[in-house]
């Protein structure tokens, strides 16, 4: 048995959870439910960023304290953590005393690292972010994300010096110490490496309030980084406690947009601290309504608590883990998502539960031997271990369609009628424990509705009353 950590981006609560926020949870939740049929003991981490001049102003605009804006906004993000079913162990604030307490403490660990300059050039309020002159040109001048022209500042800043650890990182890339997955990503990140800027790690108090204060400097605010970034190690109690037992992390779960952050600074960030870097990190694309990015302005947005609200907790696992491809952009409709449960979860799978359970039932089958069910094939499990979850959850699907299908092939109802009655014993057998090894396969994935299909085989096997997935 090994201890696994497995870690989320830290969702930004100026607003309320959106579709796109499903992806890191889900992912990473597959990898922890996978890990724990392995018999490890894994902890998972998920919270939220709730500092920033965004937070600052949604609040005074609402006309609420800040600190009462984020808390509102954190229920909502638990809420939706829970109703995905995401079996997460940890949970992390970035207003917590105790983080706050120890970004402090890291800051001061990190302080050779870090050094006063002024900074003069762009920057996006929208992003919160400073831009490069080389992206200004390419842009126009203007956030292709919020259309609005970026703001020119100049103001004494922290850095935090990325050159010190440029080498140490482009190797630890490049060997797969620290593995980047996919493989493309791995690539554009070595590009990136080598026109990476030094960073800035605070801004004055009079342009940001609402963060963690820098130690020995009042007139300073934490900027993003050392503040959100650090929350995968504050949340395990460091630096106050010894995390060896759980860092590294063995995978970090994150969205294409923020993977030059996770894969540059971040390890800076580890260097500095002379702690090693995480195995893996596994970056998704985004989730497009139509080819289009989704957007208010478009008025394309999909409101994830509806989707789940309509069909359940599993159909919306389904959509996202199954339709929806682990490292890819990929596309959400209504028109895709009805078409998908109707005619895969309700018709392959709902469908097969209930025709081989009622088989059994009227046959007298009582049970199957279960000693042999809980079983890995190596195809399964190297997709797993590869973070190729849409293909693992599609082979899968392809051992329940093959089921269909051979239940239409040996056709049990005229065995039966012909009073072969072991053979009929044999077939029905067969099939359940066939059906058994792919719920197995199933569970991280769609772990409820394993649950109900273990409970309709149990002792005795018996019907559901009610269909696995009604038809809408």
């Amino acid at each position: 048995m090994k201890k696994i950590y497995l870690t989320t981006a830290i969702p930004y609560v100026n607003g309320r959870p959106h579709v796109g926020h499903s992806l890191d949870y889900l992912l990473a939740d597959v990898c922890a439910r996978y890990h724990r049929l392995l018999g490890d003991e894994v902890r998972l981490q998920a919270g939220t960023d709730e500092h920033g001049g965004k937070i600052f102003q949604k609040a005074e605009d609402n006309g609420l304290d800040v600190q009462q804006y984020v808390d509102n906004n954190v229920e909502f993000f638990k809420s939706f953590i829970e109703q995905m079913g995401i079996s997460y162990t940890d949970f992390v604030r970035t207003t917590d005393e105790e983080h706050v307490k120890r970004c402090q403490e890291i800051w001061m660990r990190l302080s050779d690292h870090i050094y006063s300059a002024e900074y003069e050039g762009w920057y996006c309020d929208g992003c919160e972010r400073y831009i490069t002159q080389k992206e200004y040109d390419e842009n126009g001048g203007v956030c292709p994300d919020h259309q609005k022209p970026y703001s020119r500042l100049k103001e004494q800043n922290y850095y935090f010096r990325i050159s010190d650890f440029k080498d140490r990182i482009r190797d630890a890339i490049e060997s797969n110490e620290m593995k980047i997955f996919p493989e493309y990503r791995k690539r554009e990140i070595l590009r990136l490496i080598e026109e990476s800027p030094d960073v800035s790690v605070s801004r004055p108090v009079s342009q940001l309030k609402w963060g963690v204060p820098v130690p020995g400097d009042s007139g300073q605010t934490m900027y993003v980084w050392i503040d959100a970034l650090s929350n995968y190690l504050t949340v395990l109690g460091y630096p106050d406690v010894d995390v060896d037992d759980w860092w590294p992390a063995e995978v970090q779960f994150l969205g294409k947009d923020i993977l030059r952050f996770h894969a540059i600074i971040w390890p800076a960030m580890l260097i500095g601290l002379g702690l090693p870097l995480p195995k893996n990190m596994v970056t998704h694309g985004f989730i497009l309504s139509n080819g289009q990015k989704m957007s208010k302005s478009i008025g394309n947005v999909v409101d994830p608590l509806e989707v789940l609200e309509k069909h359940g907790r599993d159909a919306f696992r389904y959509y996202y883990l199954k339709h929806i491809d682990t490292f890819n952009d990929s596309d959400f409709t209504w028109e895709m998502f009805d078409d998908a449960y109707n005619n895969e979860l309700a018709n392959d799978l709902g469908n097969l539960v209930q025709r081989v359970a009622t088989l059994a039932y009227k046959n007298g089958l009582q049970e199957v031997d279960t000693n042999e069910l809980y079983k890995m094939s190596d195809e399964y499990v190297e997709f797993m271990d590869s973070f190729e979850y849409t293909k693992a959850f599609e082979y899968v699907w392809g051992l329940i369609q093959g089921l269909n299908r051979r239940i239409d092939v040996e056709k049990p109802w005229v065995i039966a009628k012909n009073g072969e009655l072991d053979k009929l014993k044999d077939c029905l057998s067969s099939l359940v424990g066939e059906l058994l090894v792919a719920n197995y396969l199933l569970s991280p994935f769609l772990p409820d509705t394993a649950d109900r299909i273990y409970q309709v085989f149990g002792k005795p096997i018996a019907p559901p009353e009610i269909p696995l997935f009604p038809k809408a």
